[in-house]
């Protein structure tokens, strides 16, 4: 597996096809994309999983993680959030957040991340957001 960084209009299929595929592609495109740092993993060449970091002064923020569903599972998403971190250490970002899928908790806090606040809803969807000082 190769970690690299990408442009945003490559996140956008897996984006689409693993986080909202009963939304139109385009409301998998957000606000920053142009300006944010875009990470892809790829087995054989192919783009299997997708991150995107949108940093602010010294916060970072994970949005748009997929991994597509064959290769969920396996440890990908795991070593992308690791490079992630790894990556944003040596940038000095002090704070690494996200809004996190109730069903993804446990993933995250595997990373140090912890639950903040209340449990709620983005598009029928419930999250908790999740940070860490990194």
């Amino acid at each position: 597996m190769k970690i690299e960084t990408i442009q945003w209009q490559d996140a956008l299929l897996i984006r689409h096809q693993v986080l909202w595929p009963s939304k139109p592609p385009s409301f998998c495109q957000v606000q920053g994309d142009e300006t944010a740092n875009h990470y892809g993993a790829f087995i054989k060449g192919e783009l299997v999983c997708v991150a995107s970091v949108y940093i602010d002064g010294r916060s970072a923020r994970l949005r748009k993680f997929a991994t597509l569903p064959e290769c969920q599972g396996k440890g990908i998403g795991s070593q992308v959030i690791a490079h992630i971190m790894e990556t944003l250490r040596d940038e000095c970002v002090e704070r690494f957040w996200c809004d996190a899928r109730t069903s993804a908790v446990s993933f995250y806090q595997r990373f140090g991340l912890e639950q903040q606040g209340e449990e709620f809803l983005k598009s029928g969807v419930p999250y908790f957001k999740m940070e860490i000082s990194v």
